[in-house]
């Protein structure tokens, strides 16, 4: 009989640090993956090739954001459950987030990195561009 190991009791409960630890050889594979991409990008002379490159290039890139990023907020979220168990030691009672809460602190961690960068009335300005744009659209037209 077979059976499926995601859903299925006796192969336990997903932990994303343990799911880390054990495959973390492979970020070293993709690191040398993308290094022998961005030479091979560097030799080739065809248009449609360099193309195809690039946008694998873009794609690895924004993996690697997208993983960094969750691994921020997983970081963030065992501080948050850490604290609250420190205060519930201490007698306190504990604070549970909504999810209101969890992205506006999301927002703020943002700010303070765009900050820590420099680049914080460049990211404003796209955003208020964004905005006017969502305006427009939502308006009347004056036909």
């Amino acid at each position: 009989m077979q059976r499926d190991p995601r859903f299925d009791d006796l192969s336990g409960e997903f932990k994303p640090q343990i799911f880390e630890k054990t495959y973390s050889f492979l970020d070293d594979l993709k690191k040398k993956e993308k290094e022998t991409l961005e030479k091979k990008l560097q030799k080739t002379r065809e248009p449609a090739l360099r193309e195809q490159m690039t946008q694998l290039l873009r794609r690895m890139d924004q993996q690697e954001k997208s993983t960094k990023q969750k691994q921020r907020l997983r970081e963030k979220e065992a501080e948050f459950k850490r604290q609250q168990r420190e205060r519930a030691q201490q007698g306190k009672k504990p604070l549970y987030l909504k999810r209101s809460d969890i992205r506006k602190m999301e927002l703020v961690d943002k700010y303070q990195e765009l900050k820590k960068k420099g680049r914080v009335e460049n990211f404003l300005s796209k955003k208020r561009k964004r905005n006017s744009i969502k305006d427009r659209k939502r308006l009347p037209s004056h036909q």
